[in-house]
């Protein structure tokens, strides 16, 4: 039943990619927009919520790590990263990456930080992303002034690698595609409620609340990502109330090519968000084939640019994907300007 609920939603998406519209412009808190992502996605969040901390009130990282973990290279993403070989993420190697980038006033002032929400996890049975990675991170927000009261840390959960959802077909302690996994627990939930004050508990949604939008609008051709994106837009929100904006990057093979609107209609965030009037954008990457005599080249997992394969500069404000998400975000009307952002 999941499975042809998959391939409804991937026809649906692929047929109707010609005819989307650009994003909808609506009435938007400026200051109260967070991020989440898994896996690739939470490396990409780090990078999103470092390179615009003064416009992103919280984080929620699903099995990510440090920022500028990798410092280009594929070989240190996978052997330093995400399975460390000789030694693991360097949290002092990171917070001096974004002090050379913040001195040169490429990404926002590191103090913006410190006021940040954040929610991290990790799964006990995750043996993609090690645990030390996500230690090291926690490190890393820490030594930016992050407090213990802002910050949330699950690692007692027996998940695999992968987001949880009371809607996966994936049984908890697997590590296996779609990475929508069973645990009897509503990650989604968790994370926005730490995010953000006073979440009423969710509703179900509107058919007409998932849009899809031509996403080259905004890419401006960067490399890695697809033409097509998703956006849920709370019925409140769509008739001009105020409104907040969270930003769910999916992980490596969860985009639109492999799973169609899966990680869009199933992780659980849109029930909360049309309970709460917070609007989901959900950018999608896409696949770059690797050349036969170099499969380390390209991207052909469909992961979000972590390790530079878009270019050497994946880190900063004008970072091809970072930017295009900017412009996304500020098209519905959230630039990521600089602001007083505070979690609401």
């Amino acid at each position: 039943m999941m499975n042809t609920l998959y391939s409804a939603f991937a026809i649906i998406s692929l047929s109707g990619a010609a005819a989307a519209a650009p994003l909808p412009a609506l009435n938007l808190d400026p200051d109260a927009t967070t991020v989440s992502g898994l896996s690739s996605g939470a490396f990409m969040a780090v990078q999103l919520q470092v390179a615009y901390s003064g416009a992103i009130a919280g984080a929620g990282i699903v099995a990510g790590g440090p920022y500028d973990c990798a410092d280009q290279s594929i070989w240190r993403a996978l052997n330093v990263c995400m399975d460390p070989f000789f030694f693991g993420a360097d949290p002092d190697r990171s917070l001096a990456s974004m002090q050379a980038l913040a001195e040169e006033e490429r990404i926002d002032p590191l103090e913006d930080i410190a006021a940040d929400r954040l929610y991290l996890f990790h799964g006990l049975s995750d043996d993609t992303v090690d645990r030390s990675t996500m230690d090291a991170l926690l490190q890393t927000y820490q030594s930016l002034g992050v407090t213990a009261e802002n910050l949330t840390y699950v690692t007692s959960v027996d998940a695999g690698h992968g987001f949880v959802t009371e809607q996966g077909q994936v049984s908890c302690d697997a590590t296996r595609p779609d990475f929508l996994i069973d645990c009897d627990f509503d990650q989604a939930g968790d994370i926005l409620n730490r995010l953000y004050d006073d979440l009423s508990q969710p509703v179900s949604t509107t058919q007409q609340g998932l849009v899809t939008f031509d996403q080259a609008t905004y890419t401006g051709g960067a490399l890695g990502m697809d033409d097509t994106g998703f956006v849920y837009v709370p019925a409140d929100c769509a008739t001009g109330q105020t409104c907040r904006l969270h930003i769910a990057l999916h992980g490596c093979k969860q985009g639109r090519e492999y799973i169609g609107e899966g990680y869009a209609r199933l992780t659980g965030f849109n029930p909360w968000a049309e309970a709460n009037r917070i609007v989901v954008l959900y950018p999608q990457a896409s696949r770059i084939p690797s050349p036969w005599y170099n499969w380390f080249a390209g991207n052909p997992n469909g992961c979000w640019d972590w390790w530079g394969y878009a270019g050497a500069d994946y880190l900063s404000r004008d970072a091809p994907q970072l930017s295009a998400i900017a412009r996304m975000a500020a098209a519905l009307g959230a630039p990521l300007a600089q602001s007083s952002a505070t979690p609401r």
